[in-house]
């Protein structure tokens, strides 16, 4: 369990990330260390990307249904305008951020403040997901949680997409992902390029008929 960096003098905040696969426990994380922060009488703010409407607009809501009051915002820079007097800054989903938020994040630890950033470190194509490598770079302390592989019961890293959508950014739950081990995320791509092969097959096998 992470516990509370204190440092006699402290002159500068940090960065912490949190990071792992989906329904790893990565917002369960984050707002465990808020409402932490909280009851230390320190003034927390919250806040996630505009696109994330899962739940609810304005709260961050964890899979486990733990939810903690937030402000949706558009871009990162953003938070360099709203976090005056704060002392802790939490920011939920961030690789569906610009790529300015690991600078923004390190341009509010210079001023005192302790920045907490949950996110997803792989898209569905196993690749680092936007901004989230750089923060990993630069913060003091990573944390990374896994979730349980739906299929055989050892540790998950990785998202595994059950719809045939493309688009990197594709919100959803449990009806569209999965989290798999390392083995059984390459094993479902696998079948999948067969399914495909076969389609494909299939296609063109009907094309030759119709000319015929």
């Amino acid at each position: 369990m992470f516990l509370e960096p204190h440092f006699k003098g402290q002159r500068s905040g940090w960065i912490e990330v949190i990071c792992g696969s989906m329904f790893s426990g990565k917002t369960e994380e984050l707002i465990r260390r808020l409402k932490r922060a909280k009851i230390a009488n320190q003034k927390v703010e919250i806040f996630k990307p505009q696109i994330d409407t899962r739940y609810d607009q304005k709260k961050v809501v964890s899979h486990d249904a733990n939810s903690i009051l937030s402000t949706p915002i558009d871009h990162s820079s953003k938070l360099l305008q709203m976090t005056e007097g704060v002392n802790v800054v939490g920011i939920d989903e961030a690789q569906f951020f610009d790529e300015e938020l690991p600078s923004v994040c390190q341009q509010l630890a210079l001023r005192g403040i302790r920045v907490i950033v949950a996110g997803l470190d792989m898209d569905y194509s196993g690749k680092p997901f936007g901004p989230m490598p750089n923060l990993l770079a630069v913060g003091e302390y990573i944390t990374k949680v896994h979730a349980i592989c739906q299929h055989c019961g050892n540790l998950a890293t990785h998202s595994y997409r059950l719809s045939s959508e493309q688009g990197t950014v594709v919100l959803g739950e449990k009806d569209r992902y999965e989290a798999r081990c390392r083995t059984c995320y390459h094993m479902g791509n696998i079948l999948n390029l067969q399914v495909k092969q076969d389609e494909e097959v299939k296609d063109v096998k009907k094309s030759k008929e119709l000319f015929k």
